[in-house]
């Protein structure tokens, strides 16, 4: 009957602790699902889409380990963008364990 008690705690607390911090890596930008989110979201728009399109992404695994350079200069040099024409905000998290956030630029 003890055990049975504490097993029905530990079950208690790691659900609490499920949920506290299951936004803990999410994309950080935009609507926010607890489950999956997967959204695009433009920040910026001058012209036309332009020739080129680059992107640059982030990582966050458990909302522990964070890393990754999604600026807009990382994500133009890995085409050779000069003039950005557009600049969007791609975001996919999977149940708070996993969560990427990307800039995509597109120019010429």
């Amino acid at each position: 009957m003890r055990k049975h008690k504490f097993v029905e705690r530990f079950l208690l607390i790691f659900l609490f602790a499920v949920m506290f911090t299951i936004q803990c890596s999410t994309t950080g930008f935009g609507p926010q699902g607890g489950i999956f989110t997967s959204t695009k979201i433009g920040i910026h728009g001058i012209s036309n889409t332009g020739a080129k399109t680059g992107s640059a992404c982030t990582y966050s695994i458990l909302g522990l380990i964070a890393f990754g350079d999604a600026s807009v200069t990382a994500a133009a040099n890995s085409v050779g963008i000069a003039k950005v024409n557009t600049i969007d905000l791609e975001g996919l998290s999977i149940l708070g364990l996993f969560s990427k956030q990307c800039t995509v630029i597109r120019g010429d």
